[in-house]
């Protein structure tokens, strides 16, 4: 911008400055507060969608067909069909494509009357909270691909709270949440199918660190990822501690079976243990011969830092997917909890970054 050009741009910025100050109410400029809510909302009416209107015209070189009203970040802009086109807009849209992430982003984190609260405060642009249900539900929002090779898939379930009839006792449903390489997020609902795909998909590396609790579930989809030659099936180990404190009596025994399996002497740890009478002892036994393929020598992989030896990454992401989920009394209709877990995942993956 030349010296000449930003003189003239001052010139008419005080000129319409001096005009919108006229037409303001003194009881509106009280505060700075108030000062700033009045020019914000006089910028977005009168100001910001002429100069977007003249850059769309311009832009585009056309103003022809019927135009629709798009709510935007600097006001309400009559659009054309033929510059919609040009301009790349979706049909029947009518959010913007940068107020669309802002209302993203506040779904992905707050109830969907609370983010139409918080749209408006943050942008003075009102979208109502059943426009925002309805934008969240409609928009299919793709899993990312990994950027580089993954080495390490960690799985675990997490819980959501689904609708039920008046009166009748609340319904808990597993959903199931996969963290790649402990970057990228991917929660799905009752779709094995899609997680296992997506996965695939990527490319992954051998041998595939595949890390998981005890559940049968989490290994049972663990299965089908990759192929059992590079699967390296690793037990998270904070999960085999606390199933191993669970038995209880003796701390002394405890403490050595604890240094034996931190270095994955399993059968040694059993002798402690197969002598006892207790349920919780004889369950424990079960349980390491069940997953003794997958119990590894936890010091030596640390040490060498060969991989992780626990799926925190994973239970990390159930507890933030959990933020939007488990909102206090949420209760959840079936058919749109897959759309908000792609909704949350594709913030934590910054796929709604503006």
């Amino acid at each position: 911008m030349t010296p000449e050009e930003k003189e003239r741009l001052q010139a008419a910025v005080k000129e319409i400055a001096a005009i919108l100050y006229k037409n303001t109410s003194p009881s509106e400029l009280e505060s700075l507060e108030g000062i700033e809510k009045t020019v914000r909302s006089q910028m977005l009416e009168y100001v910001s969608p002429e100069i977007g209107l003249f850059f769309i015209e311009q832009t585009t070189g056309t103003n022809k067909g019927r135009p629709r009203q798009i709510k935007s970040c600097v006001g309400e802009l009559p659009i054309t069909e033929k510059q919609a086109q040009k301009l790349g807009l979706e049909p029947r849209s009518h959010l913007s494509p940068v107020l669309e992430k802002c209302s993203f982003r506040l779904c992905a984190n707050e109830s969907y009357q609370n983010a139409e609260l918080e749209l408006e405060a943050l942008t003075g642009v009102k979208v109502g909270h059943s426009t925002l249900h309805r934008l969240v539900s409609r928009q299919d929002l793709p899993q990312p691909s990994a950027l580089q090779a993954v080495s390490e898939v960690s799985l675990d379930g997490g819980k959501v709270r689904l609708r039920t009839p008046k009166g009748q006792e609340c319904e808990w449903r597993d959903y199931k949440a996969v963290r790649l390489g402990g970057i990228y997020y991917g929660a799905f609902f009752h779709d094995h199918q899609s997680l296992l795909d997506w996965v695939n998909s990527q490319r992954l590396v051998t041998p595939l660190v595949c890390l998981g609790d005890g559940h049968d579930g989490v290994w049972k989809l663990f299965t089908e990822i990759g192929s059992s030659s590079t699967r390296l099936e690793i037990l998270d180990w904070y999960h085999l501690r606390e199933n191993l404190y669970k038995v209880g009596g003796s701390l002394k025994r405890l403490k050595l079976a604890e240094n034996l399996l931190w270095i994955g002497e399993v059968d040694a740890t059993i002798a402690l243990f197969v002598d006892l009478a207790k349920k919780q002892a004889k369950n424990f036994c079960a349980y390491l011969n069940k997953h003794r393929s997958r119990i590894i020598n936890y010091g030596y992989y640390q040490a060498e830092q060969i991989c992780s030896i626990g799926s925190g990454s994973v239970e990390s992401a159930i507890k933030q997917i959990g933020l939007r989920l488990k909102l206090s009394g949420a209760q959840w209709n079936p058919a749109n909890v897959p759309s908000i877990l792609q909704l949350r995942c594709a913030y934590l993956n910054g796929q709604l970054a503006i």
